[in-house]
């Protein structure tokens, strides 16, 4: 067996036990979101109440993290990726896309425009290169704006669902009415950082609704962005679930941003050494909105007693290099009620299950 099929073998072993779990959702049309391990890369998986597949980000490239994600989706039932959705130009979150393509087709990839030259402006990168296979995926393309939204299929008897893009490219959508009249009090009142040359500033911001439910994913949007987002006017609004930008690290995940989403639950997308670092966790723990924080992996980038509580962390190891294709790699799973007002998440590793009510 080559090594990449291993990979995929013990990816389908652990989360085998969703399968299950998935089916039976399926019937009870709810609707479930997967954070995949892929060490600090990006992949988030949702399963709409009709069956559609939505994928955010893919990983790095490589075999372990496309193998992680075709084993997600396969434990999930689904037989192609509907849509994948990019929300930035760094490898870790296309650059596993070929690879996931080839082993489980794509519907419509819905992206920001393709730079030309390497994003971050480094003169001899091997971005030309990198960003190659990506662009000779088979699959439809759609341009991602803020405001866009991603046409998902209604699932008979269930609440209004919607994934819309709030901002990409460093654009915002417009506030509503109801939020230009109400000014953030929070404006000003942390101070800015240096301007983020990276394609991080250009992430594409989504915001899932499934009845009262919310859930924010930003992809790696950086603090002076992040700002702007919620001041002087909250662009967003608050949410039940946020899951943390750019991995947990502290150039990301500014209070003000945290403070005014208002989240029940934060998960963390990290790896052991990539993300999760001080000045997330304190501004996580500083929002009184917060009830339960999930981990994707133990942080070794923060003191021990900075972390979640173990039963609430998928992956405690600290596997490095080659060593991290051994992970187990478990996931942490969420599943919304088919009424959108309550939502379980679990580690189905661990047998950790806590159900939180949606926000009204």
């Amino acid at each position: 067996m080559r090594k990449a099929e291993v990979r995929v073998a013990i990816a389908t072993l652990a989360l085998l036990a969703l399968a299950i779990v998935a089916r039976a959702d399926r019937k009870t049309r709810t609707l479930d979101v997967y954070w995949i391990d892929s060490e600090g890369g990006g992949s988030t998986l949702i399963v709409t109440p009709a069956g559609e597949s939505v994928l955010i980000d893919t990983g790095n490239p490589g075999g372990r993290d496309p193998g992680r994600i075709v084993a997600a989706a396969r434990a999930a039932g689904l037989a192609r990726m509907d849509h994948v959705l990019i929300t930035h130009y760094h490898g870790d979150h296309f650059g596993g896309a070929a690879e996931v393509a080839q082993q489980i087709p794509f519907g419509t990839i819905h992206q920001r425009t393709i730079p030309e030259r390497d994003p971050d402006g480094r003169p001899q990168s091997s971005f030309p290169l990198q960003i190659k296979p990506y662009r000779e995926i088979a699959a439809r393309r759609a341009a991602l704006a803020p405001g866009v939204v991603i046409p998902l299929q209604a699932a008979a008897g269930a609440p209004t669902l919607e994934l819309r893009c709030l901002a990409a490219d460093q654009k915002f959508v417009a506030p509503t009415p109801a939020q230009a009249r109400s000014r953030n009090p929070l404006t000003g009142t942390v101070p800015p950082k240096p301007p983020d040359p990276s394609d991080n500033a250009n992430s594409a911001v989504f915001l899932l609704q499934f009845g009262a439910f919310r859930f924010f994913d930003g992809g790696d949007l950086t603090w002076n962005l992040e700002e702007k987002l919620v001041t002087p006017y909250n662009l967003a609004g608050v949410v039940d679930v946020y899951q943390t930008n750019h991995h947990g690290l502290e150039v990301s995940n500014h209070p003000v941003l945290v403070r005014s989403l208002e989240p029940t639950v934060v998960v963390m997308n990290n790896g052991p050494r990539k993300g999760g670092q001080p000045g997330s966790f304190a501004a996580i723990k500083a929002a009184p909105s917060v009830q339960a924080r999930y981990q994707v992996h133990r942080s070794f980038n923060a003191p021990a007693e900075e972390n979640a509580a173990d039963e609430f962390i998928a992956n405690s190891g600290d596997l490095r290099g080659a060593e991290a294709l051994k992970c187990t790699a478990h996931p942490i799973k969420m599943t919304v009620a088919p009424d959108g007002k309550s939502y379980t998440i679990g580690i189905p590793a661990n047998g950790h299950s806590r159900t939180f009510k949606t926000k009204e």
